[in-house]
């Protein structure tokens, strides 16, 4: 893999903090949904699944963003 750009590494830091921000928004609305006494399960699973999808993702970023290491 080749060097990242200093443009490409501002994308992708740029990209991180728009998705960590979802991630905490997630988080507020899974606790909302939980705290309302009647949570709907599947909007439940569904913001779950969208939660961890997002971890995921931030996490692929992250790696992309650390130099190669020698083997």
């Amino acid at each position: 893999m080749t060097e990242l750009s200093p443009e490409e590494r501002a994308h992708i830091n740029a990209r991180i903090l728009a998705l960590e921000t979802e991630h905490r928004d997630m988080d507020r609305a899974i606790e909302h949904l939980i705290n309302t006494g009647y949570p709907d399960e599947l909007s439940l699973k569904r913001l779950k699944k969208r939660k961890l999808a997002i971890k995921d993702e931030i996490a692929q970023l992250k790696m992309a963003m650390m130099p190669d290491m020698p083997a």
